[in-house]
């Protein structure tokens, strides 16, 4: 779940995340994008914007967990194997979008799962995107985008853009933001992991702490 603490306060965010940012384990990297600000700009220049808050990290090969596992490599996950900072967006359960991160180095399947974020900039278009229905009581903020599915579905984030390098690309970026210390960061094990033996258990899900304020 996302934090509060970033509210509407927001700073103009800084620059790329540089190439050496990713060229990093998948669990060191997942850690550091917390904070960072996911960009998407649409096809009419409208720019999206918010602050990544939960993030799962899916190491190599030797992951169980993984859709690289024993060195499975298919097309659609060939950008696992990509550059790193290159974007790996996947379809699954027939309904839903993830978008990923590759890192550490070229040839190598590790990703970053980015599982939510906490949406400052275009919450209207990311409403009209996720198609909510009027309701009594608005949806928060907080919960357009607090699941993979869902910010995929408030960024209109598909695979159109899988295989596009975060670097490169003027539609995705993630760019610098804010640090966040160490005590408002919980690390737990990955959410939906079944059938991935010692994996399952293993501490690789970071999400900033919840602040009811």
């Amino acid at each position: 779940m996302c934090s509060d603490a970033f509210n509407h306060s927001m700073h103009e965010p800084g620059s790329h995340l540089d190439q050496a940012f990713y060229e990093r384990s998948a669990a060191i990297v997942a850690r550091d994008l917390l904070g960072c600000v996911l960009e998407r700009t649409l096809i009419d220049g409208t720019r999206l914007r918010g602050y990544i808050c939960e993030t799962e990290a899916y190491v190599g090969p030797e992951d169980r967990a993984s859709h690289a596992f024993g060195g499975r490599r298919t097309p659609r996950n060939e950008s696992m194997w990509a550059m790193p900072g290159t974007a790996y967006v996947y379809f699954t359960y027939g309904m839903h979008h993830c978008f990923n991160v590759s890192c550490l180095k070229n040839e190598h399947p590790a990703a970053v799962l980015i599982r939510a974020v906490f949406p400052n900039l275009g919450t209207d278009m990311m409403r009209t995107l996720r198609t909510i229905k009027p309701r009594k009581h608005a949806l928060k903020d907080r919960h357009l985008c607090d699941g993979p599915g869902k910010l995929c579905q408030a960024f209109a984030i598909d695979r159109t853009l899988d295989g596009v390098h975060l670097l490169q690309s003027s539609q995705i970026a993630i760019l610098q933001g804010v640090a966040i210390a160490d005590e408002d960061v919980e690390c737990t094990p990955r959410i939906g992991i079944s059938n991935a033996q010692e994996w399952v258990e293993k501490p690789l899900r970071w999400v900033t702490r919840m602040d009811p304020s």
